[in-house]
């Protein structure tokens, strides 16, 4: 029967509202007797093309008695058992309780999609019928930078103290097999912690992660094929100024004018910088060119080339990620970007590091949650050195009890600090010094800071000292 769900002005008296239980002749059809009205449907049939972009409310997520994942529930009902006694808030990002009673814990098969990358982490956690966590990890990319300062003070300490040895000949046997750098090893490190962090709030069951493999001389050139990936880019010429002259067509990069007074090569990126020797961070100046370049610092005006940090990035780490998840999950599954590509179409979801995310949970008509924003950061403000003057050069080695970005309680409020001074004395709150004794309550963040909608905790509820 066509069930009326609006209610028009038009709608015929005559119209069949209950059906005869005793003999089905005396019902009419079940059809209305004017067939040009069109009703309209307050509760539709939901399309699930476009439920995937709608966002739901935040969940609450549940820890047992024991201190096992369970599944999360809603705001209002996590208030409720917060209120009542019945659970204590773990965590403050994202919102996380334990309970106080032993419970059934029911779990459900939750699949979590890892897009990794460079810069960004994109993360999805599924269920068969929702979405129940995801978002995006923005990556600390300045640890290069830190690691350079730390060799240049380290560097100059050293020489003044002739009395030691050299230390040029003895690093080699300290590289095991698979040494990565430390800032590569960090960034794997951190998609290795961000799995081990969503698995203490969800029971996740599965772990898909998308493994990528970029051929680098292929983007720069497609044509290249066979015996030419073993012939680099000065093939042929007799020097690098043979092969920059060809590439810019014998004209000055700044100028744009051929050949007059002599050539000098600049690097794009300089070596202080982190720039390299290849061709691609090469250009070609006249000589007046290159004095005036560095006079009036015109540095942007040149062609920079891209740099494939990202690329080989991941050509590295992909298969050591898998292995370093199956420690965590031993039913992990890898997929590849063209297949989430052509999945991401299908479903007609804009490109986003947590949309991949979610298509690679194996998320299509899945209702979807909020998507958080985290951000890594330094979990030690631990200085390299100072040089103050008037005072010696000093090295802070102590690791103080509040961070930079923890949040501490003073005065009834919570404020997100700057910094910590005077030897953990005092700390820096919105541009003010502050002394520690004035701080009520301190909650680290850790090295991970969750920018995500916080729930209202019941009065007189407050949070203790914990780790984030």
């Amino acid at each position: 029967m066509q069930k009326l769900l609006a209610k028009f002005e038009n709608v015929p008296e005559n119209a069949s509202l209950v059906l005869c239980s005793t003999s089905s002749d005396l019902n009419r059809e079940d059809t209305l007797s004017d067939q040009n009205i069109q009703l309209t449907n307050n509760t539709p049939e939901e399309n699930h093309s476009q439920r995937t972009g709608r966002s739901l409310k935040p969940f609450v997520y549940v820890l047992s008695k024991q201190g096992k994942p369970l599944m999360p529930c809603s705001q209002a009902k996590s208030q409720r058992m917060l209120k009542g006694g019945k659970a204590h808030v773990i965590k403050r990002t994202p919102f996380t309780i334990q309970l106080n009673f032993e419970c059934a814990n029911r779990i459900q098969p939750i699949t979590c999609g890892i897009d990794p990358g460079y810069s960004h982490i994109g993360f999805s956690c599924t269920t068969d019928n929702k979405e129940l966590l995801s978002g995006t990890v923005e990556l600390d990319n300045n640890m290069k930078s830190r690691l350079d300062d730390r060799r240049m003070y380290r560097r100059n300490r050293r020489n003044r103290l002739w009395y030691r040895k050299p230390r040029f000949n003895n690093r080699t046997s300290t590289k095991k097999k698979g040494w990565f750098a430390p800032s590569i090893q960090r960034k794997l490190n951190t998609h290795v912690n961000l799995v081990k962090k969503l698995k203490q709030i969800l029971p996740i069951t599965k772990i898909i992660v998308e493994a990528a493999n970029f051929d680098i001389q292929k983007i720069n050139d497609p044509n290249i094929k066979g015996e030419q990936y073993q012939q680099g880019s000065l093939f042929g010429y007799e020097n690098l100024k043979a092969y920059l002259i060809h590439r810019e067509q014998g004209k000055c990069q700044l100028c744009g004018k051929e050949y007059n007074n002599g050539w000098h090569v600049h690097h794009i990126i300089p070596r202080n910088d982190g720039g390299t020797d290849k061709p691609d961070n090469c250009a070609l100046l006249h000589d007046k060119c290159h004095k005036k370049l560095h006079k009036q610092k015109l540095f942007s005006s040149l062609k920079k080339a891209k740099q494939f940090k990202a690329e080989t990035f991941m050509s590295m780490v992909r298969w050591r990620l898998t292995e370093e998840l199956k420690k965590i999950i031993s039913d992990i599954n890898v997929t590849f970007g063209y297949i989430t590509k052509i999945r991401r179409h299908e479903n007609n979801i804009e490109k986003t590091h947590s949309n991949d995310a979610f298509i690679i949970s194996g998320g299509s008509e899945q209702g979807r949650c909020l998507s958080d924003i985290i951000v890594q950061k330094r979990e030690n403000n631990r200085s390299l050195q100072k040089n103050r003057k008037g005072f010696k050069v000093s090295v802070r080695k102590e690791r103080y009890k509040i961070q930079s970005k923890d949040l501490v309680k003073i005065e009834g409020k919570w404020e997100e600090t700057k910094g910590t001074h005077c030897k953990g004395k005092r700390i820096m709150v919105n541009g003010k010094s502050i002394s520690i004794k004035k701080v009520e309550e301190i909650y680290n963040v850790g090295s991970l800071i969750w920018r995500a909608a916080i729930p209202p905790l019941p009065k007189g509820r407050g949070l203790l000292v914990a780790r984030g």
